[in-house]
């Protein structure tokens, strides 16, 4: 399946029905009160977030979606019809945006959340409601009102516990396909993933955290080289990231220029990112050399506060303490919320 996580889409909501001008006729009644019926109110847009989904493709395709209209009011006081409201599925993590000022509207994290996007009119008032002592026979109603009509930008962030960061060919779909059930292609060439991968990473009886792997990022992705800013917005959401960082023999750069490079690109394109708890994992541990880069690596992040693992994804060495790890730390880190 295609993976869509920027899609614009435009949306107008029913109109209200039209208030009715009508007037009692019943057998010897020859002036009969007015009767006209209030209008049906327009259909609402609405929103609604599902675990069933996990792209925007199907609003790639439809992106102009409206609401039925109310039915107009009728005499004998009957009211119009309420237009059907039009719920639109999303995936869950959808940040709904103004098009027009940006502003955002709604923000749907959980499975079943809903919104209101776009209001239907009300329906207008029939001629009954105009009725006084001194206008007994009045010959006018009230309009029905427009719905909301707008553009809106739906952007998918995907929801993860962790999120896997690094240089491209940094070891991140082996590793997730090591402690989960993702299967993502995995080759020796850069830009192997060109969406992002969310697995599921099981620990203990019956505990579980998901891990989404940001497919590869490189200097100046903060301004959209590369993969860029398209994949940067899915690491917002993490409650924790892990920076994986090639040691292997093979490795281009210095292990330590390609830790910062990635970390510098994370704040440029959000502060907040920066904040975001952080340990590293040096990859490949299994052809690290003479280790020197392995070394050089461990001192930096000691230096500087950040938890280090060394692991080998292909022998297995160091994931089960890493994965012990990464469990832990989210257990932590739900208890600070």
């Amino acid at each position: 399946m295609k993976f869509i996580d920027v899609v614009k889409i435009h949306i107008k909501a029913g109109d209200g029905g039209r208030g009715c001008v009508s007037f009692r006729r019943e057998k010897y009644v020859p002036k009969g009160g007015p009767d006209g019926g209030d209008g049906g109110r327009g259909g609402d847009i609405i929103l609604k977030a599902t675990g069933e989904l996990n792209t925007l493709l199907d609003l790639k395709y439809q992106q102009q979606y409206r609401a039925e209209h109310g039915q107009h009011g009728m005499g004998k006081n009957m009211h119009g019809k309420d237009g059907e409201d039009t719920i639109i599925h999303v995936p869950v993590g959808t940040l709904v945006k103004s098009v027009e000022t940006d502003e955002i509207i709604a923000d749907l994290v959980e499975d079943g959340q809903q919104a209101v996007i776009a209001k239907g009119g009300r329906g207008g008032l029939g001629n009954s409601h105009f009725a006084t002592p001194t206008r007994q026979a009045p010959r006018f109603a009230q309009p029905g009102e427009p719905g909301e009509e707008k553009d809106i930008l739906l952007e998918l962030k995907l929801l993860a516990d962790v999120g896997l960061i690094g240089l491209p060919n940094a070891g991140k779909s082996t590793l997730i396909s090591v402690i989960s059930s993702a299967r993502p292609k995995i080759a020796d060439y850069p830009f192997t993933t060109l969406v992002p991968n969310l697995g599921v990473v099981k620990y203990g009886e019956s505990r579980s955290f998901v891990v989404a792997d940001i497919p590869g990022l490189i200097e100046g992705a903060h301004r959209g080289t590369g993969l860029g800013f398209q994949f940067l917005r899915h690491v917002e959401r993490t409650s924790l990231l892990l920076h994986l960082v090639d040691i292997s023999e093979m490795s281009a750069g210095d292990p330590v220029e390609n830790l910062e490079k990635i970390n510098r690109e994370l704040v440029l394109y959000s502060h907040a990112l920066s904040e975001k708890p952080l340990s590293v994992a040096g990859t490949k541990l299994d052809i690290k050399g003479d280790g020197k880069r392995l070394d050089s690596l461990s001192k930096y992040c000691k230096d500087k506060g950040y938890d280090f693992f060394a692991i080998s994804s292909v022998t297995g060495e160091g994931i089960s303490g890493l994965v012990f790890y990464l469990a832990s730390k989210l257990e932590e880190l739900r208890k600070q919320r």
